[in-house]
């Protein structure tokens, strides 16, 4: 598992975006962070964290300097990391710089506006917004641990005979609610979005986000997007990147868009994304511990916008 998750872009076929000519630099403390902790009346230190945990790799930062960075397994800094479902909250930044230079001109048009064979369909007919909270009120069961609609999702989009992601989204077509007025988690409407994006922009999801995040933040690596067998980018997953690319965005996203002195993604849409807009999708109803913004799962007790740090506190990592 540590193997395949650590080299999944030798495996499947994908499109690089390449690291920048000049990466933002870290900065690093003379002494690494020692910390305790307790756990159920235990106390405990990061040794024991990581002696305990199955993790490949841990990196704490503050501001731009490293307090901490360990990886296990044989892992190493050159290894790169599966993102899950980041790619999601990464989709949805593309989305807010696609707003932002005009290419999407409204969240509140439906996909099809952007995704012509998506034209009369449920997904086609559902805004870019509902879309985004994981709100278009279509039937889709996401359930890993049996058979259910994410599973047909996967097998289609890599099966020889895939007729094309949008054709795909488009067997998911029952309605069992209006647009954003119930949240159900669903990979194919992160999909769906990716479409919107590839087609607002026309250029691969790949390359926009080497033009628009990756270069400007100052990654030191290049990343990988797992693409299906019609070669679009499996937008729900599958980016890889190193663990210092990833705190980047991280840290992107924990100062509203901002990094290494440059705005990448714009604030607003930042604030916008990880604050829940309608009662449905605030923490505790969304879901039982969670609530949901733009393909970013919020935390309780995060109800409205905040500067700075409020955005990441909120919500980056939308591992499901």
């Amino acid at each position: 598992m540590v193997g395949h998750y650590s080299h999944f872009s030798e495996k499947f076929p994908h499109r690089v975006a390449a690291r920048a000519s000049i990466p933002s630099a870290w900065q690093r403390t003379q002494e690494e962070l020692s910390l305790t902790y307790t756990y159920q009346t235990v106390g405990h230190d990061l040794p024991d964290y990581l002696a305990r945990h199955p993790v490949t790799g841990l990196l704490i930062a503050h501001g731009d300097t490293i307090l901490f960075e360990h990886y296990q397994y044989a892992r190493t800094d050159r290894d790169q990391f599966l993102s899950m479902s980041m790619a999601k909250t990464i989709v949805a930044m593309l989305m807010g710089i696609a707003v932002q230079e005009g290419a999407v001109r409204s969240i509140d048009q439906p996909a099809a506006d952007y995704v012509p064979a998506l034209a009369g369909t449920e997904y086609g007919k559902t805004p870019i917004r509902a879309l985004s909270h994981m709100a278009s009120g279509v039937a889709f069961k996401e359930i890993y641990d049996e058979a259910s609609d994410i599973q047909r999702l996967n097998r289609m989009l890599f099966s020889w005979d895939n007729p094309g992601p949008a054709q795909v989204a488009a067997r998911f077509n029952t309605r069992e609610a209006p647009p954003d007025t119930r949240f159900r988690y669903a990979s194919v409407e992160t999909e769906v979005l990716g479409l919107v994006v590839t087609q607002a922009v026309k250029m691969p999801l790949t390359e926009y986000l080497r033009t628009r995040i990756w270069q400007p933040m100052g990654a030191e690596a290049d990343a990988a997007w797992t693409i299906d067998t019609t070669g679009q980018e499996t937008a729900y997953c599958c980016i890889n990147a190193v663990l210092r690319d990833w705190a980047r965005v991280g840290m992107m996203l924990a100062h509203d868009g901002a990094w290494s002195g440059r705005q990448i993604v714009p604030r607003q849409w930042v604030l916008d994304a990880t604050t829940a807009q309608y009662p449905f999708l605030r923490a505790g109803t969304a879901t039982r511990f969670f609530g949901y913004g733009y393909q970013t799962w919020l935390l309780p007790g995060t109800g409205g916008s905040s500067p700075c740090a409020g955005s990441m506190a909120r919500s980056f990592w939308s591992i499901r």
